[in-house]
């Protein structure tokens, strides 16, 4: 069967037209990487690049950020660390959230993946490069990306939003947010969640920012 061809400019149709409106004098960037991008082996799938970002501006309430999608086939959906409920074996750096969500927070050890219950309440899980190829982490570094994923946290960083920067990667835009929005520690990967990832209480850190500003808290 021929796959049906996808118009050019197709991508930045995808965001939310508040965000459109936001990125609008990247559109052309964004543009050049949906040109180069090869859509029958991208991760996560043409469709769900943006996924993050198909919500309104004024919806969201933390930002979680990561570094690039999960590389194997199938499991990355768009949204941060998030992966499908019905995939064979859990991301290993998403285990690691789970048990240190059950530490921080004395809840059941999740087991579902699928974090769009997150997102489903403001929580915008935003990897700073938004592609890769499948099998292939960090195909698409040299893309830029984070010419559109910076502007969004600049512009988060005006609102009354919690950042949530795991690693050195993500702290490279802690700087948009002040002091007292921002919750950091080292990333949940399992080559670094044992140097300050665990035991660092981040989502009881979060809610309690957003308790203290009259925000309505995460149901993590």
């Amino acid at each position: 069967m021929n796959q049906v061809a996808i118009l050019p400019g197709q991508l930045f149709k995808q965001l939310h037209l508040d965000w459109q409106e936001a990125l609008s004098d990247l559109e052309e960037h964004i543009d050049l990487i949906e040109a180069t991008i090869d859509k029958s082996s991208v991760t996560p799938e043409f469709g769900s690049i943006f996924r993050a970002l198909n919500v309104p501006l004024s919806t969201v309430k933390v930002v979680i950020f990561g570094q690039d999608p999960y590389p194997t086939a199938g499991v990355a959906q768009g949204l941060a660390f998030s992966a499908p409920s019905d995939i064979v074996r859990v991301p290993a750096s998403l285990k690691n959230i789970f048990a240190e969500l059950h530490s921080d927070l004395a809840k059941p050890l999740r087991s579902n993946p699928d974090l769009s219950d997150w997102a489903d309440q403001g929580v915008l899980l935003l990897n700073r490069i938004l592609t890769t190829e499948t099998k292939n982490s960090l195909a698409h570094a040299n893309l830029k990306w984070e010419k559109v994923t910076d502007r969004v946290a600049e512009v988060l960083g005006k609102c009354d939003v919690v950042a949530v920067c795991w690693g050195n990667y993500a702290q490279e835009v802690s700087h948009f947010f002040e002091k007292e929005w921002l919750v950091c520690s080292a990333h949940p990967s399992p080559l670094s969640a044992y140097r300050g990832f665990f035991g660092s209480k981040p989502f009881s850190k979060v809610n309690y920012i957003l308790e203290k500003n009259d925000i309505q808290p995460v149901i993590w």
